[in-house]
């Protein structure tokens, strides 16, 4: 069974940096696109980065210059480097295949913004 382990989450002020790292088990990784989720309390879950298994990445307009995916095809393991955060980049951060989530959910990380 695949799963997902996200790390790295923690509590920074604004205008600080955090590093997510996503563990994936299986061979899914390597011939999938992968995604960074996050939700916020109350709000949906939404993409904030994704990366195919070519390299090429996709953010949307919210956190494009500040958020930067990257892969680790021999590591099964997916990054999202995380600078200048905002208050609004509180939330839980999920990984997952995309454009269509093919894993059961992590537990996702925790990642708070003070101001």
């Amino acid at each position: 069974q695949v799963q997902l382990v996200e790390s790295g989450g923690g509590l920074v002020q604004a205008g600080g940096s955090l590093r997510l790292s996503c563990a994936v088990s299986g061979s899914i990784f390597s011939i999938n696109a992968m995604g960074w989720y996050r939700q916020a309390p109350g709000k949906q879950r939404t993409l904030v980065a994704a990366v195919t298994n070519g390299g090429s990445t996709i953010y949307p307009d919210s956190v494009k210059g500040r958020f930067t995916i990257s892969r680790d095809n021999a590591k099964n393991t997916v990054y999202l480097e995380m600078n200048s955060l905002k208050p609004e980049d509180t939330a839980a951060y999920y990984c997952n295949t995309w454009p269509t989530t093919r894993i059961g959910w992590g537990q996702g990380t925790q990642v708070t913004v003070s101001s």
